[in-house]
């Protein structure tokens, strides 16, 4: 088995030899006392770490004595930490299971960094991963939870996957290797277990192999998914003409476009269900809004798009007649000048010019809001912004993105778009504000 477990970490690059340590979770059970000894064997620095749950009484301390003693046997670091894991369950409202996880795995993580070690080897086996595989199953997932338990999650590393629990039982009793047992382990009032006493023998009786035949279908799996990631990802590429906007036209050039919106939605926590109401909008009217827990979309003519859903507030930004720059909301520069023979008007939507001496200080600056109107430069009759908004397909998204520079309760400028006619320039003009967008 040690040649297994060798070509097992060189062909996954779970640990090198440079010198630094490996810590080892050890729970004193089977696996873990299998992986710690195999580890010694091949030579890797290693360091025990184990974890106290103070879940089973008496047991927990036989445990972790023995876990104590099995690290000296090897001449190998021993560390420990106790938990109140039922209270920090209480306080974080999961359960134990849960509980235990992120309190091991928090201190895994902080022991590595305390002791610069190279990896968390983890004592996971091939059964491990056929009872994840049936847990994904059972529950519903898509190809990610088909490929059972991987190789290396970050600096976690699983050594023993290509073998199974007999393998390693077996590998002990010849190597005269005692453990401890978990009593919790013989009971199926947990998934994993259920699965591993009652379901998994039930399959056996079918195909005794099954087993081996699952892990095969992991591994197989495990490469599909590979291949998966790699369409999605020039899907994304394609797809995302931004962060935040999706091209419709270029989606429904893809086979199963559904599924592929379904990819690129779910880092954004859109379920599966609220996707499919989006998929089917895709060739009805605009305007038509979708929410996740946090981000909103948009369903334009063209595009899809995203914006967080986290509370901005409706703020007024004040600038008053000393202001030369801002940088927020948006950057803008201000300059007064006085009209003169030399000065032109430059034709450029990102720059505005005011009479200055027609403009009431502070000025603002704000978003849209219903009702607002403005005289569009060259224009003498009032025009509602809804309606100028519309006039040039404006999307949602870009209505709440435009900024309005207000001179009192008049909107004088939509910021890089068009100036109010009111404060143009004209024959009276004496003084000039220059204001310049820059986007």
């Amino acid at each position: 088995m040690i040649n297994t477990i060798r070509t097992y970490i060189e062909k996954h690059r779970l640990l090198a030899d440079d010198g630094r340590p490996v810590l080892v979770g050890l729970s004193g059970g089977a696996d873990s006392v299998a992986l710690l000894a195999l580890l010694v064997r091949l030579d890797y620095p290693c360091m025990a770490v184990h974890c106290n749950f103070h879940l089973r009484g008496d047991e927990s301390i036989r445990d972790e004595h023995f876990a104590k003693d099995f690290a000296g046997s090897l001449h190998v670091p021993f560390y420990k930490v106790d938990f109140d894991t039922t209270a920090y369950a209480g306080e974080k409202h999961i359960s134990i299971e849960m509980a235990a996880r992120e309190l091991r795995y928090t201190w895994f993580e902080g022991m590595r960094c305390k002791l610069d070690a190279q990896a968390i080897a983890v004592a996971h086996h091939r059964d491990d991963s056929v009872e994840t595989l049936l847990m994904n199953l059972i529950r519903g997932t898509g190809v990610r939870g088909m490929r059972g338990i991987r190789p290396k999650n970050g600096y976690i590393v699983r050594p023993l996957l290509p073998v199974s629990r007999e393998e390693i039982l077996k590998w002990l009793a010849e190597q005269h290797y005692s453990y401890v047992t978990d009593s919790t382990n013989l009971s199926d009032a947990y998934t994993r277990n259920f699965i591993r006493l009652r379901v998994l023998p039930l399959l056996e009786e079918i195909n005794p192999a099954v087993r081996n035949t699952i892990a095969r279908t992991a591994e197989h799996l495990s490469a599909v998914e590979t291949i998966y990631n790699n369409v999605i990802e020039n899907a994304r590429n394609q797809i995302m003409v931004t962060e935040d906007s999706l091209s419709v036209k270029t989606l429904l050039t893809f086979p199963l476009p559904d599924t592929i919106l379904y990819e690129l939605l779910k880092p954004f926590n859109f379920t599966r269900l609220v996707t499919d109401d989006i998929y089917l909008s895709l060739r009805g009217e605009s305007g038509r809004q979708f929410y996740s827990s946090t981000h909103r979309l948009i369903k334009d003519r063209d595009y899809l798009f995203l914006s967080s859903l986290q509370e901005k507030e409706a703020k007024i930004y004040i600038l008053d007649e000393k202001t030369t720059e801002c940088s927020e909301p948006v950057e803008l520069s201000f300059r007064k000048i006085v009209l003169n023979k030399e000065f032109h008007i430059e034709k450029n939507k990102h720059i505005a010019y005011f009479d200055y001496d027609k403009l009431t200080f502070p000025l603002s600056l704000r978003t849209w809001q219903e009702g607002d109107w403005f005289i569009p430069f060259g224009m003498t009759g009032r025009k509602k912004l809804s309606d100028y908004f519309s006039d040039h397909k404006y999307t949602i998204f870009q209505k709440e993105q435009t900024w309005l520079l207000c001179s009192g309760d008049n909107i004088i400028w939509l910021v890089g778009e068009r100036s109010d006619n009111r404060f143009r320039i004209d024959k009276t003009t004496k003084h000039i504000l220059i204001v310049k967008f820059f986007c």
